[in-house]
């Protein structure tokens, strides 16, 4: 017998804060059951449970996620993801359109925008 993944869990200040910013960012809904100051909220389209703890962020992550825009392209992307909250953390996008945009969420884990499958010619 094996194991599956059921969640990718995220440590956090503020579980239902972060998880709303990721909402947003993937154009999924929180689990119907979250509000503001709950422990946990869950997109559970994304498998992506936020979890409320004492600790803050203190070194770079070291696992990430990395984003294909589906509707537009990276740049877009990272324009509306920038509106949303996220820093701008490193630019490796290059003059030729490779190469990807790293940014941060609202409580400083990295994430990467890539190119969209059009862009890749895919």
């Amino acid at each position: 017998m094996t194991s599956r993944i059921r969640h990718v869990t995220v440590d956090c200040a503020d579980a239902h804060a972060l998880g709303s910013f990721w909402s947003a960012a993937l154009g999924l809904p929180l689990h119907e059951d979250d509000r503001p100051g709950d422990p946990e909220a869950l997109i559970e389209g994304a498998g992506l449970l936020f979890v409320t703890v004492p600790e803050a962020k203190t070194v770079k992550n070291r696992v990430h996620f990395d984003l294909q825009p589906q509707d537009r392209g990276r740049d877009e992307e990272v324009e509306r993801l920038l509106g949303l909250g996220a820093t701008l953390v490193d630019d490796r996008r290059r003059a030729d359109g490779t190469g990807w945009a790293v940014l941060a969420d609202p409580e400083g884990n990295e994430f990467c925008v890539e190119r969209s499958a059009a862009e890749r010619g895919e």
